[in-house]
């Protein structure tokens, strides 16, 4: 065992990589082997978002426009009491995808999760119950009232822990509870 991790910290040290480092299961070299490689996101450019902690997001919505969303763009240097409120809302869809009280309208998930939980319930409770039919033992006789309660007689007939306990309760000139 450590010769095989020093021969490992050797072939590090010299800048070579190791027969166990190279090899896989099947034999073959690291170089040969196959390997699936993700798409890289570049998180250093701006991207859109839609937070209402975060009120303006790095870039615009929509950043290809259209002719006519062109025209518009223009028309919005002007003055803007010349727009009209649809052409206000149409500048503000280009700027932004949703406004706050979308953002914060309710989107009904809590039933999804509720009934998901009360899925789950409602299985775990199918499964505790087919257990305590097939999978358990039947109750011991012990457990039962009659047995219990002849167990309790016999404790108080061999007057069991008499100082402190159960038949220092026992009133055995009357043969009730004191």
């Amino acid at each position: 065992m450590l010769r095989l991790t020093s021969s490992r910290l050797g072939s590090l040290l010299a800048g070579r990589p190791s027969a166990a480092l190279t090899s896989s299961s099947k034999g073959r070299p690291a170089s040969q082997q196959s390997h699936e490689v993700s798409d890289s996101v570049d998180m250093s450019r701006p991207t859109y978002y839609d937070r209402v902690d975060m009120p303006l997001p790095d870039k615009p919505y929509k950043d290809v426009l259209s002719d006519a969303e062109e025209k518009l763009k223009q028309k919005e240097k002007g003055p803007w009491s010349q727009l009209t409120n649809e052409e206000k809302v149409a500048l503000y869809r280009l700027k932004f995808s949703q406004s706050y009280a979308e953002m914060k309208a309710p989107t009904g998930e809590w039933k999804t999760v509720l009934g998901g939980m009360l899925f789950f319930l409602g299985f775990t409770g199918l499964v505790v119950w087919w257990q305590r039919i097939y999978v358990y033992p039947p109750r011991p006789r012990t457990l039962e009232d009659d047995w219990k309660a002849r167990q309790l007689q016999r404790m108080l007939d061999m007057r069991i822990n008499p100082v402190e306990g159960l038949s220092s309760k026992w009133d055995y000139d009357k043969g009730q509870w004191k």
